[in-house]
């Protein structure tokens, strides 16, 4: 079983109202339903699908709040299921893996997971991050309405969802997006680690993950794709910093 500390009590911060519906992707029958009933006792509406075709065909018709997606499934991966839900739309996923390798967690963020959860996981950290993912969708909707924010030869229309790099449209995925917005409502401050982990992905911080950096670096790549020099800049021991790159003298 790759579930500890669990904890059906329905204690913990009560989920988002309207209430969520999660599809979980799961493979293994008892820890699918095992988080099921879980879930239903936490207050969410749940729907299973055992394999990627599965998946795809459930997402299509139950149209998901958030995915609980597991890397290793029968038919089609989770990896190439993330990949095509990211293209069909910004559902938020939460991917599943046993593996802890940081080129793991790489692929699982490049396919387009919005987070991660290493096996075996205690249900409260789950909860607690679907909860986190749940309320960052609403914000994203909020800030939707909110204009535009600019930055150097950067544009990031909120109305849209929409980056833009000298006049070039950049392609990013939605934690990318988030990390990017949050840059630019603090252009110049140095934002720590724990600061950007607790705003940007909502959840406290976690001293050992990397998934900041992971997607910084797919951040810079994407900003820097056309030579513009760089405007995210890591300062040692403090943090990053949204800054024109300082020309050498």
């Amino acid at each position: 079983m790759a579930i500890r500390n669990l904890d059906l009590s329905g204690r913990g911060s009560p989920v988002p109202s309207p209430t969520p519906k999660v599809l979980i992707v799961e493979d293994d029958y008892r820890i699918a339903a095992f988080i099921q009933r879980a879930l239903s006792q936490a207050g969410y509406q749940v729907k299973l699908a055992i394999d990627g075709p599965a998946a795809l065909a459930a997402a299509e018709a139950e149209q998901p709040d958030i995915v609980v997606l597991d890397v290793m499934l029968p038919g089609l991966d989770g990896l190439e299921v993330a990949r095509r839900l990211r293209a069909g739309g910004g559902v938020p996923i939460l991917m599943l893996t046993a593996r802890d390798a940081i080129e793991d967690r790489v692929m699982g963020l490049d396919a387009g997971a919005d987070d991660y959860l290493i096996k075996p996981f205690a249900l409260e950290e789950l909860l607690a991050r679907l909860r986190a993912l749940l309320r960052r969708q609403e914000v994203n909707a909020a800030e939707r309405k909110r204009g535009t924010l600019t930055f150097s030869d950067i544009v990031l229309d909120q109305d849209a969802h929409e980056a833009v790099r000298g006049g070039h449209k950049l392609e990013l995925r939605n934690m990318e997006y988030e990390l990017l917005a949050f840059f630019l409502r603090h252009p110049g401050r140095v934002l720590s680690r724990r600061e950007i982990f607790e705003e940007v992905w909502d959840f406290d911080f976690l001293g050992d993950s990397n998934v900041i950096e992971v997607t910084l670096g797919h951040l810079r790549q994407k900003l820097e794709a056309e030579g513009e020099p760089r405007v995210l800049h890591t300062v040692r021991s403090a943090g990053y910093v949204m800054r024109e790159e300082v020309a050498a003298q």
